[in-house]
């Protein structure tokens, strides 16, 4: 079995790991920073642990692509495998703990007026202060009951919300940290109660626009929305003229429908929005790649044992 490895951040201690792994299974390695070094004798591997989109498009014996990231809808279209019979693993699992960090960091930004005083010191200039809002007795709805959700919501417990609620496909979750989870078909009579409105979602065709301008319109005054999921859940054009007529508190998205952020969209210009460039999950964050390369480490060995795989997409789902 020969597995190939892309990944430009790992250190010693993962490459062992991952050495560990394949010797259990009998696998030959090749690790590499980028697909282009993948070498001609290795372009008919068995396995790809990272972003290896070219050769799954060319390589009829790849077997199994496992991706560090969570979300797959890149993955997800016509033409991606060369063999259609491809397994396809994410990453899902190991991004709660650094996504939900964000969330909280975005949502005492806004609140706080922190990024307001931020702009005004990188012009020299003692700001005055500025109303202000809390976590403290706010009503929060989680979009998305996933690890990352989840994980959010068991870090904003600990500020006293007044509830949290999370809504997923199912209305259950088994975190005690929701007060409620409600089916999505409920969302439309939540958003009126929702302070503080956080979006995890991946891309289906079931959550594209599924914060459309109608449902922007729902959300009462002086609301917040965080979305880390993917930015083909919001109306941008909605969600901007709400932001500058003044009419909700303010935004903090790291996902957009188009990324880059093209550099002459009016979105950059979009009164109380806070701009991360997709960087709410990645693999900078140590505990983050940790976990990530435990798990693949994990599945490496269920799949030379031929047991089933953690994580595994469905492509007719795309999750």
């Amino acid at each position: 079995m020969k597995i190939v490895v892309i990944n430009r951040l790992l250190k010693d201690i993962h490459k062992e790991k991952i050495r560990k792994a394949a010797e259990e299974v009998g696998g030959d390695l090749l690790f590499v920073e980028s697909e282009d070094e993948i070498t001609s004798d290795w372009e008919d591997c068995d396995v790809i642990y990272g972003f290896g989109m070219a050769n799954a498009g060319k390589n009829k014996n790849l077997k199994w692509l496992s991706v560090p990231s969570a979300g797959v809808d890149y993955l997800m279209k016509p033409g991606v495998f060369a063999n259609e019979d491809c397994l396809v693993t994410n990453s899902s699992g190991s991004y709660g703990v650094t996504i939900a960090e964000h969330i909280i960091a975005v949502s005492l930004m806004m609140m706080r007026k922190i990024d307001y005083s931020y702009r005004e010191s990188l012009k020299g200039n003692w700001s005055s202060p500025q109303p202000q809002k809390s976590l403290k007795n706010c009503r929060i709805l989680v979009l998305g009951t996933g690890d990352i959700g989840s994980c959010f919501a068991r870090r904003a417990k600990a500020f006293e919300p007044l509830s949290i609620t999370g809504v997923s496909r199912s209305g259950r979750s088994n975190d005690p940290s929701y007060d409620a989870v409600k089916k999505v078909d409920e969302l439309d009579s939540l958003l009126p109660d929702t302070d503080l409105l956080v979006m995890s979602l991946p891309d289906t065709p079931e959550t594209r626009d599924i914060l459309n301008r109608e449902r922007i319109a729902l959300l009462p005054e002086g609301a917040y929305v965080v979305n880390v999921g993917r930015g083909s859940a919001i109306d941008e054009d909605a969600l901007c003229e709400s932001l500058n007529s003044g009419r909700l508190g303010g935004a903090a998205l790291d996902v957009f429908r188009t990324e880059p952020l093209p550099s002459d969209s009016s979105i950059w210009n979009t009164k109380n929005l806070l701009i991360t460039p997709h960087v709410a999950g990645n693999l900078t964050l140590e505990h983050t790649l940790n976990t990530n390369v435990d798990m693949f480490c994990e599945n490496l060995v269920r799949f030379g044992k031929g047991l089933p795989l953690n994580n595994l997409i469905d492509r007719n789902k795309g999750y």
